[in-house]
């Protein structure tokens, strides 16, 4: 068993998350990677996606809109602009986002913008698909 390493979710109000976890797969801008205890020192931009916690046996699913994760080989930072647990999403909470995000795909101004919300629209509309 490769052990644990002390993973932490962060907005710009406060920390959601600190726990000691197994494994998280992160979706980062350039593909999803996932971190185990030990891994490489690593900073990675966020898409927009869904974190895959494993902790004590357990897992957990967190969709993040965007941000940053800080990587050492004892910790992962996610610093994420807004993150929501995928089982405490009602569907009028995805389709809210959902508005928002077809709006901000609309008015995107250059190609990273646009690609951007293409992938939190693309992603809600997934995971829409899944919430009751």
């Amino acid at each position: 068993m490769a052990g644990t390493f002390k993973f932490e979710l962060v907005s710009p109000e406060r920390v959601l998350l600190s726990i000691d976890a197994d494994q998280v797969v992160v979706p980062g801008s350039d593909g999803e990677f996932a971190v185990l205890a030990g891994h490489a020192p690593v900073i990675a931009t966020l898409r927009p996606g869904v974190l895959d916690v494993t902790a004590g046996g357990g897992k957990r699913r967190l969709f993040v809109k965007s941000g940053f994760a800080e990587v050492d080989p004892s910790r992962l930072t996610v610093l994420a602009e807004k993150a929501y647990d995928v089982e405490e999403m009602s569907s009028s909470a995805i389709a809210e986002e959902l508005r928002a995000a077809e709006a901000d795909l609309a008015a995107a101004k250059d190609d990273n913008a646009r690609r951007m919300a293409d992938t939190l629209v693309s992603e809600l509309k997934r995971l829409s698909g899944k919430v009751a």
